[in-house]
């Protein structure tokens, strides 16, 4: 496959998590993933930025069929995957990969470094005791755990939240991965050690030509990593443009917001009050009629709260669910 050549494709995406059974009454779901449409290129990085609770971990699970799609279609290199069973995707589990926020969680206690990264090699029955060896060497040696002789014997306990991420990009990469998800990998890291992780895997994912998307609420890491940003809102992508482009010239009115509300570093503005959105995002069970981010938004019309937006292209390579951008 070329690097021109798409590797995943999402049409229309759902994915809703049943509240209550409707057996006397209507059915009650929560919209987590709600018609998400995109494309994502062999060795393309991007990243999926939203508020908690906007859908962005969700529609990483849901890709990864961690999560069975409530509707919509999941491509791999063509390939529809969208309802294969479990049984059906162990080709896929080798071909993807998911590094969990807290490494602290994601890593057995009672396994050594050594077994943590060798497990995956053997429920995929790859090679014999001594390749797998070698191969725990090798991602060991690319993620900078070394000597890799006082790592491999040792527990998580024994190690620090950065080696601990370390050895999750570690396990996450020893199948040698075609799709990695990366759900907020930095986020319980000090900030000393967010970019140097986040150099990392920017490093390996160029190495590797994986497909990386990387999911975060933090806007100031993207820039580390992606060469385009996926912005999420009330379970759909409002925004998709290059990274650049995004940050300097947002169109969404949620993408402002987003920007608006990243800190600012000079003590001479602490007083200074950030224009900023009122209110909450809204409840997914039940979500606002037309566009979503309406409720919130200084630029609303009439038809906001009616229609629901389709996707529009002010600019070449330019994607907005937003009423502001259609054609006059």
């Amino acid at each position: 496959m070329s690097e021109d050549e798409e590797l995943l494709e999402v049409e229309n995406l759902r994915k809703w998590f049943e509240l209550r059974k409707g057996l006397f009454s209507s059915p009650l779901y929560v919209k987590a993933v709600d018609g998400v449409s995109f494309k994502l290129k062999k060795g393309e990085a991007i990243s999926l930025v939203g508020e908690s609770g906007s859908g962005k971990t969700t529609l990483g699970k849901t890709i990864l069929r961690l999560y069975e799609p409530t509707g919509g279609t999941i491509k791999i290199k063509g390939r529809d995957i969208t309802h294969l069973k479990s049984n059906e995707l162990m080709w896929y589990r080798r071909e993807t990969a998911l590094i969990e926020q807290d490494p602290y969680g994601a890593l057995p206690s009672f396994f050594s470094i050594h077994r943590i990264l060798e497990e995956p090699l053997i429920i995929h029955k790859f090679g014999n005791a001594e390749e797998r060896r070698k191969r725990v060497r090798e991602v060991l040696e690319e993620v900078r755990l070394t000597p890799i002789e006082d790592f491999a014997p040792k527990y998580p306990h024994m190690l620090s939240g950065g080696q601990l991420q370390r050895v999750a990009i570690a396990r996450a990469l020893t199948l040698r991965p075609e799709l990695v998800v990366a759900d907020e990998p930095v986020s319980m890291l000090d900030a000393s050690v967010r970019i140097e992780i986040l150099n990392l895997l920017r490093e390996l994912q160029e190495k590797r030509k994986i497909s990386f998307i990387y999911i975060t609420h933090d806007l100031t890491t993207t820039k580390y990593f992606s060469e385009k940003l996926f912005i999420m809102y009330a379970g759909k992508i409002v925004e998709i443009g290059d990274m650049l482009k995004v940050v300097h010239n947002p169109l969404h009115p949620y993408t402002e917001a987003l920007l608006k509300a990243i800190p600012d570093p000079d003590p001479r503005n602490r007083e200074i009050l950030r224009d900023v959105p009122p209110g909450e995002p809204p409840n997914l069970v039940n979500p606002p009629s037309g566009c979503r981010f309406h409720p919130r938004c200084p630029y609303k019309m009439d038809i906001c709260q009616k229609e629901e937006p389709p996707v529009f292209e002010p600019e070449n390579g330019r994607f907005v669910l937003c009423w502001l951008h259609a054609k006059k």
